[in-house]
């Protein structure tokens, strides 16, 4: 049979074969590229640690593509355990707040307290006036001002009167702040939070995942939570 003949014969199929194999290629490289951008920003479970630590502010790392076309309403959870006198957490609260106003409701962010009292001596106190705050509906605003202010009452004897001052400043009862502090809806919040940290192996601050992931350490900032989030974002529109 001639050359040419065969070659006429068996064009489609060989067409067929290249198509599948340039599909594959593709596909393999786009799961590879997902892959290794999930790897680097979440963390694989491990041992914890026998003693709570604050955790040092990593660099930033390189921006990742922003995601397009995703459906509607589709959103992420980003939890952060924190500590209101750990100096990292300070200084990722303001990026944490301009993630918030960048995803709009795209994100919902959820704060869990952790103070770590065996080296911070007012983290304790600066988050039962945290949650003092949240029960007058003024928890955002108390948080913020706890991180903004942290230079002002972290190395105080007491802080305390400085709290109830904050409260005072943000409109606040604060008689009744000055009773929520010490009293059992606070508590029972603070040990919900630290029942929560326990069961997903959390010792240091700041610890941030992103549905349910764990951040790495070294890309607990801003742009390695913009890309942790982001990730997770197009892993649940793909439906995976």
């Amino acid at each position: 049979m001639p050359h040419q003949t065969i070659m006429k014969r068996y064009l489609p199929l060989i067409i067929i074969v290249a198509v599948l194999l340039i599909g594959a290629t593709a596909f393999f490289a786009i799961y590879r590229s997902r892959q290794s951008g999930t790897n680097a920003v979440f963390s694989t479970p491990s041992p914890t640690a026998n003693s709570p630590t604050t955790k040092a502010s990593p660099p930033s790392s390189t921006p990742f593509p922003k995601p397009t076309n995703l459906p509607a309403g589709l959103s992420v959870t980003v939890e952060e355990f924190g500590d209101y006198q750990c100096p990292p957490c300070g200084r990722l609260h303001p990026e944490i707040k301009s993630i918030e106003q960048e995803y709009g409701n795209r994100l919902v962010f959820v704060f869990r307290n952790l103070p770590l009292t065996k080296i911070h001596a007012n983290a304790l106190i600066a988050a039962k006036a945290a949650e003092a705050a949240r029960l007058q509906q003024k928890f955002i605003q108390m948080h913020d001002r706890l991180y903004e202010r942290q230079d002002e009452w972290k190395d105080e004897k007491d802080p305390r009167p400085t709290f109830i001052r904050y409260a005072g400043e943000l409109g606040l009862d604060t008689d009744r702040f000055d009773r929520d502090i010490d009293g059992p809806a606070v508590q029972q919040r603070l040990a919900d939070d630290q029942k929560r940290a326990d069961s997903m192996g959390v010792q240091g601050t700041p610890t941030v995942f992103v549905e349910g992931r764990e951040m790495k350490n070294e890309v607990t900032n801003g742009e390695g939570i913009r890309k942790g989030i982001d990730l997770m974002l197009v892993k649940k529109a793909s439906g995976q």
